[in-house]
């Protein structure tokens, strides 16, 4: 068990807070913003730079969803079912497609560490 202040290791999977945090990184900054714009498409939206730099909106919806889950649904946030992420999108009212974004990306990453 690694200690208190310190950081994930390789063997340590990372809280869903902290990944919140870590996505939260570039949002809305010079850097971020560039970034999004490498990855529009022909609508002019950047789904797939989420990830890398959401939008103010995108992280305050994100981080509304991941607030109102349980203890239990944060351990276990990378083997939520559609069905879950949908009942806390919508419960959190926020777009459900970009909550399942964000609970992927979690689920990639816990997959780096393991």
């Amino acid at each position: 068990m690694p200690k208190k202040d310190q950081k994930p290791g390789p063997e340590t999977k990372i809280s869903l807070d902290e990944y919140l945090q870590e996505v939260a990184r570039f949002c809305e900054n010079e850097y971020g913003n560039q970034f999004r714009t490498q990855f529009e498409d022909m609508q002019g939206t950047s789904e797939l730079a989420m990830l890398a730099a959401p939008t103010a909106r995108e992280l305050e919806q994100l981080r509304r969803a991941v607030a109102i889950m349980t203890p239990a649904e944060k351990a276990g946030a990378e083997r939520l079912s559609d069905e879950q992420i949908e009942t806390i999108a919508r419960d959190a009212r926020v777009d459900p497609g970009t909550f399942a974004i964000f609970i992927n990306g979690y689920a990639l990453a816990c997959k780096r560490v393991s």
